[in-house]
């Protein structure tokens, strides 16, 4: 192949490239753009876990004069990014499937659906257990004559916070999983490694929540767990690839 055709394929790709990004994008706004009128739908339902617990004269309040209008949109938009991700993944590996080997395309659409599935189980998690339980923490063990007033920016910012920690620690199988089938790991050496790994999901936990134990071993206790899942899935995985090569002929 002569530079002038190279160059023509870098551009072509580049191109490509151009068109599935803007592709991307009209899909988040497709979504975006009819979601802006269930906006305040959309932020009460956000925080419901938190006002389920407020009693008496306890309220949510907004003390930026914009607040009202602009975290209910903010949210949204966060919402359209988040029902978009399947699509923007799927531009994503429309670009570079065509590069891959047909094993390498079944592998890596495996890892990409599995990614997503328990980035949004992450989130239901946050929202459906770990919300209650924090909040209902929170609102109960201050003083009896403080009245709580949560600033709804402030809010929004604090459960956007938690789903991407929860949604990030749910990935935990698939680190696993890549790590031991890039061969920088093995489960043999991970599993030696266990007692390390049960302190760092709590340090985790402690980084990455509020300062309650609660959120912190909500957050722990599944990674963990699905540390474990991720290496039974990389012995099984390892162990049939190891015996179709040796059932392979030279």
């Amino acid at each position: 192949m002569s530079s002038e055709d190279k160059k023509l394929s870098f551009i072509e790709h580049l191109k490509e490239l151009r068109r599935r990004l803007i592709r991307s994008v009209i899909a988040i706004l497709v979504v975006f753009v009819p979601l802006i009128y269930f906006s305040n739908d959309i932020y009460q339902f956000a925080s419901n876990p938190l006002q389920n617990f407020l009693l008496g004269q306890s309220t949510m309040i907004a003390t930026e004069v914009a607040s009202p209008f602009l975290s209910p949109l903010k949210l949204t938009f966060y919402a359209s990014l988040f029902i978009s991700l399947p699509y923007v993944l799927f531009e994503i590996w429309g670009f570079v499937a065509p590069g891959m080997y047909k094993k390498e395309k079944t592998f890596s659409l495996s890892i990409g659906i599995s990614s997503v599935l328990l980035f949004y189980t992450g989130i239901v998690f946050a929202y459906y257990l770990v919300f209650p339980l924090m909040f209902g923490f929170f609102t109960t063990t201050g003083p009896a004559d403080i009245t709580i007033m949560t600033d709804i920016s402030k809010y929004l910012d604090f459960i956007l916070n938690i789903f991407l920690a929860f949604a990030i620690a749910f990935e935990m199988p698939v680190l696993i999983f890549l790590l031991n089938w890039t061969g920088i790991t093995s489960p043999k050496s991970l599993s030696e490694k266990r007692p390390y790994v049960i302190v760092s999901c709590f340090i985790l936990g402690m980084l990455l929540t509020p300062p309650d134990i609660i959120s912190q071993t909500l957050l722990a206790l599944p990674a963990w767990l699905l540390f474990e899942v991720g290496l039974l899935l990389s012995r099984i995985f390892i162990k049939n690839s190891s015996e179709t090569k040796k059932q392979e002929p030279n």
